[in-house]
């Protein structure tokens, strides 16, 4: 039969000089004729068609081209199959070089512990390389997730600063941690931007909870209830009044666990002195 129409182009840059596109072969996939793929380029309203010689750079339907894109230029991008029995031409995709840049993912990932405080860890990154070179700022997001759960949980709102403190975690587990960048210019492009891929998985475990496991606290059960409490108000607190990982809010939360501390160990000693 003949070859259907190549869908699901997606391209991204590397350097603002280069392209590199995939595309599906379609709903039915191959037929069982050869069917060769040519993925051609043009700029929008002016210029001739040109097509792409570098084939299977990114998987088998994929294309690469090097060199020779300019910017601030939309361009018209289309896949045609062929085959002995006809043709068939994708839908048109434009698209400008600066808003589908990308970059490898950020580097030097560290994950280490926050002094003795059981559910925080500290994360921290280099920026791609590659934005020391361009007129690009950077997005972050982090993505976690405990040793023994395939779950990760996403933290979204991290902006372009290269460190965050995680809150809420358990006390006494490790954690795997993964950072990704999306560049986006400064000349004020209102595209999504291109994600990069995930960093390798960086571990780190929380510290373990001091409390003995068996021991008799006949005020355990009360005094848990009510720290419990205390964090839930602390930290919809934090969430009203700070954004994303703000050290503001970090910094008054380790001066409130401080002070929480002492006041237990007061009411603690207080408790225990005998009445007369």
């Amino acid at each position: 039969v003949p070859p259907e129409k190549p869908v699901n182009i997606t391209c991204w840059s590397k350097n603002m000089k280069d392209l590199t596109c995939k595309w599906a072969p379609g709903t039915e996939g191959e037929t069982f004729l050869h069917t060769n793929y040519t993925l051609k380029y043009k700029r929008r309203w002016y210029g001739q068609d040109n097509t792409c010689q570098e084939y299977h750079t990114a998987g088998t339907y994929s294309c690469h081209i090097p060199k020779d894109l300019a910017l601030f230029t939309p361009y018209e991008i289309w896949v045609e199959a062929s085959n002995r029995l006809g043709v068939a031409v994708s839908d048109v995709v434009m698209l400008d070089i600066l808003d589908v840049v990308t970059t490898d993912p950020p580097s030097d990932v560290h994950v280490s512990r926050v002094g003795d405080l059981e559910d925080q860890l500290s994360v921290r990154w280099s920026s791609p390389p590659a934005l020391k070179d361009f007129l690009f700022q950077a997005k972050y997001q982090i993505q976690y997730r405990v040793e023994d759960s395939s779950e990760w949980k996403v933290v979204d709102d991290v902006g372009n600063q290269t460190s965050c403190r995680l809150a809420g975690l358990r006390p006494g587990t490790v954690y795997f941690v993964q950072v990704r960048c999306n560049p986006f210019s400064i000349y004020g492009s209102k595209k999504a931007g291109i994600w990069s891929d995930w960093s390798n998985p960086t571990a780190a475990s929380t510290p373990r909870s001091e409390r003995v496991a068996g021991g008799c606290d006949p005020k355990g059960g009360e005094q848990n209830t009510t720290l419990r409490r205390e964090l839930k108000q602390f930290f919809g607190w934090v969430k009203k009044h700070a954004y994303g990982c703000s050290n503001l809010g970090i910094k008054l939360y380790d001066q409130w666990r401080v002070w929480l501390q002492k006041s237990h160990k007061t009411r603690n000693q207080v408790g225990k002195e005998p009445f007369v």
